[in-house]
């Protein structure tokens, strides 16, 4: 049948109507409101991605997906760092102008860096300016060994205070966030820690809005490329790896409503950027104006748990003055100084005491030896986060008379062994005539575990085998039972 002209033009108008109508879905679904967008679950293809968003007033969670499942924090570990910092400088023990000595151990980190040699230094302030900023894991570490002693030991502490401020999903094994399968956290935590940074160190916390800041002749500016974008953003901390992806946190305010939010494993930093504004976009209005109270633990230790009053006494409980070194000594010394009252140290070219590894030490000191060795101690293997346990002394050796070497000091007779064990694998036959055995010592009422090797016939062959376990990066002295 032919189809008259009418009927031809309403099939056209219907089947115009129709384009238009699907034209009009599409270009709707294409500029999908952030309301919508943000609210969407990890996108699809993305194992890696986490997100959550946190009311900075009362705690609540205002968005998540993905928020407890752990994963790589990368250079978000710099905010534990600079917790840690932080509560350094509030509690007197340290200030912006100590040096920060970068050991051997912290100027070989990978980049970004600042680039300080091994055995330069630069003030508490620059550091916290270049990790704000530059995201310096040099500056990381070099911050790690000052107050831990070594980044072992700092990593140590920083778990320790995770858990007392309620990141129950972290774990720290250093202080800059470059890989290690190891180290992992959630949105969740790293939101928590957000909100402690800002709460607990009004003081500090502006630091995390640095735009730029200058270092030597460099003009050095803030990988947070959210500031000055996003109206009311003002920090806090940007991270990649390829493990991890894109990470970021941020901190918005508007009037009397505060957010912290989360974006981790973004595929790329522009994607990371612009969800983050999406979701501070969508969430802030949802805010409270009203504050909730404290939202996160202070962070005090408790006097029942060993390792917390351990990770307390690494801390020095003053600020010290980094001793000052006489760079023109050509000609090795033999020193004898006393640490304990049982215990003789003899080290080469200056006359200072080596802390115990691991233990109740002067940081500001053990700044000052790396410097000078120009060598930091190498962590233990897989350090252990939980339980300090004290095994029955009758089971430990005194050890053999004469000469020996000390590696290591832990509050688990099991981990000074253990590492006993593995030193010797390392340098079989720097070892082979040496015996291994730990000793007990009680500090702050917690006790630790030397672990030496000893049958040295002399002071000189003990300095030579601490010589040659030193070139494979493990920290020794010697000592005279």
């Amino acid at each position: 049948m032919r189809q008259t002209s009418a009927s031809i033009a309403r099939q056209a108008f219907s089947l115009r109507t129709i384009v238009v109508f699907l034209m009009a879905l599409t270009i709707g679904s294409m500029n999908v409101g952030p309301s919508f967008a943000a609210k969407k679950k990890a996108p699809a293809g993305n194992p890696r991605y986490a997100a959550v968003v946190i009311d900075a007033n009362t705690g609540k969670t205002l968005f998540a997906s993905n928020a407890d499942a752990q994963r790589f924090p990368a250079s978000l570990t710099k905010m534990m760092t600079l917790y840690m910092v932080f509560e350094a400088l509030q509690q007197g023990k340290i200030s912006k102008s100590t040096p920060v000595v970068f050991s051997a151990q912290a100027s070989a980190q990978a980049p970004t860096k600042l680039g300080v040699r091994a055995g330069g230094s630069i003030t508490v302030e620059t550091a916290i300016l270049s990790l704000v900023t530059k995201s310096a894991n040099d500056s990381a570490t070099a911050l790690g060994e000052l107050l831990g002693g070594s980044e072992d030991g700092f990593a140590r502490m920083m778990t320790a205070k995770a858990r007392q401020l309620g990141m129950t999903g972290s774990v720290f094994r250093n202080a800059n966030g470059l890989p290690n399968p190891n180290q992992h956290s959630t949105a969740r935590d790293m939101a928590t820690l957000g909100i402690a940074l800002r709460e607990h160190f009004p003081e500090y916390y502006p630091y995390f809005s640095t735009r730029s800041f200058t270092y030597g002749k460099q003009r050095i500016g803030n990988h947070n490329r959210l500031l000055g974008r996003v109206k009311g953003v003002d920090g806090i901390k940007t991270g990649y790896t390829r493990a991890s992806g894109f990470n970021l946190v941020s901190s918005v305010s508007d009037g009397n409503r505060r957010v912290v939010a989360v974006v981790m494993g973004g595929t790329s930093g522009a994607a990371r950027d612009q969800h983050m504004a999406e979701l501070l976009k969508t969430y802030l209005p949802e805010a409270s104006t009203r504050r909730g109270g404290d939202l996160v633990a202070k962070g005090a230790p408790t006097k029942s748990s060993p390792l917390q009053a351990f990770a307390k006494a690494i801390l020095p409980k003053k600020n010290a003055p980094m001793p000052e070194f006489n760079r023109d000594v050509q000609q090795p010394e033999t020193v004898v100084a006393a640490v304990e009252p049982e215990l003789v140290v003899v080290e080469q070219g200056y006359a200072e005491p080596i802390p115990e590894r691991m233990t109740a030490i002067d940081p500001i000191k053990t700044a000052s030896i790396a410097r000078r060795e120009q060598l930091a101690p190498k962590p233990l293997a897989a350090p252990k986060v939980a339980a300090a346990v004290v095994e029955p002394e009758a089971s430990i050796d005194a050890g053999p008379s004469g000469w020996a070497i000390q590696v290591a000091s832990s509050p688990s007779q099991t981990e000074a062994k253990d590492f006993l064990a593995k030193t010797t694998k390392q340098v079989p036959q720097v070892l082979a005539d040496a015996s291994a055995f730990t000793v007990a010592f009680d500090k702050g009422g917690v006790t630790y575990y030397r672990a030496r090797f000893g049958g040295f016939d002399s002071k000189t062959a003990a300095w030579n085998a601490c010589g040659a376990l030193k070139k494979k990066k493990i920290a020794c002295y010697a000592v005279q039972q």
